[in-house]
């Protein structure tokens, strides 16, 4: 029998590297460049504060986990943010937030002079750039003297106070088209549309746009939610170039279907701050990237190629 001896210099080493196919190392990659591109901050753009109103029309289609994700997200890209919930009565930011047994001030007693804006003003200890501000207590009613001025002066304080002004002023309006809607997007010079893919949220989203183009608001963009891309490529929803078409909004960001929205919702910590990161996770911090630079993203046609491009495809570039 034949042996093999090898030169006392050789020396095996075992090859810890992981393994890709040729035919898979490509798509791999472009996954993971896709994903992680945030290896700068994001260029601010227009005048500080922006003050943004995150509107819909139709109720729970995702108005206020969009204020706070991308929140969340502006106030981790470094930029100072001030969310106001202005649902009067059903408030439900601070659940979100976890910062429902901090707020021990609201606005409405800002406004009767029974603490100042600051001590309303809550902070949150994760992100020392994020800070929540409610209108009124739960369970309580809109007073008649609180309208569209009031929340003017508010955010004309928000620009006066001694610590600076906010880069990004969020409010959280609610649902319907009555006098707190018309109180939420007074004193916003911009909109964010949150809709999903369903005609009745369309048709109210349609409504609301008229309205905010009534009131002066010209920069309005479009968040689509809980998009399906399974119901989508079976034509059993609409797709987002439809939406973009009827609506006629440049498109923010489209939010998959994701059941880990729901966990987050109930333990009160926002979906962007979730590791390792979910599929909405990162289409929200897509949205409050172009959000920063006042971008927008370009809907992909998923019904006609649906194997040559990958569902991260689908969150536009």
């Amino acid at each position: 029998m034949l042996s093999l001896k090898l030169p006392p210099s050789f020396s095996f080493k075992p090859n810890l590297k992981p393994y890709f196919p040729p035919s898979q190392q490509k798509p791999y990659f472009s996954t993971i460049k896709s994903v992680l591109q945030y290896n700068r901050k994001p260029q601010f753009a227009g005048t500080t504060p922006r003050v943004i109103v995150i509107t819909s029309g139709k109720g729970g289609v995702g108005k206020t986990t969009t204020t706070a994700n991308i929140g969340i997200s502006l106030a981790r890209h470094g930029f100072s943010v001030v969310a106001i919930d202005a649902d009067v009565g059903l408030r439900n930011l601070d659940l979100l937030l976890g910062l429902e047994n901090r707020v021990n001030y609201t606005a409405l007693e800002v406004l009767n002079g029974d603490c100042r804006l600051d001590q309303a003003l809550v902070r949150d200890k994760r992100w020392a750039h994020f800070e929540l501000l409610c209108i009124s207590k739960p369970r309580s009613k809109l007073p008649l003297g609180f309208s569209g001025k009031a929340l003017i002066w508010l955010v004309d304080a928000l620009k006066q106070r001694n610590e600076g002004c906010p880069d990004f002023i969020l409010i959280d309006c609610p649902a319907g088209i009555d006098a707190g809607f018309i109180t939420a997007i007074t004193p916003a010079n911009e909109a964010v549309m949150v809709t999903t893919p369903d005609i009745t949220a369309l048709r109210d989203a349609d409504r609301v746009i008229g309205l905010l183009e009534c009131d002066g608001i010209k920069d309005i963009k479009m968040m689509v939610n809980r998009a399906r891309t399974d119901m989508i490529k079976g034509e059993d929803m609409m797709s987002v170039l439809d939406i973009q078409e009827m609506l006629g909004l440049p498109l923010l960001g489209v939010i998959p279907e994701d059941s880990e929205v729901i966990r987050s919702t109930n333990r009160g910590y926002p979906l962007v701050l979730n590791r390792p990161p979910t599929l909405a996770g990162l289409a929200f911090e897509q949205a409050a990237w172009r959000l920063v630079e006042q971008d927008s993203m370009t809907a992909v046609m998923v019904e006609e190629q649906p194997k040559k491009r990958g569902f991260f495809s689908f969150f536009g570039g």
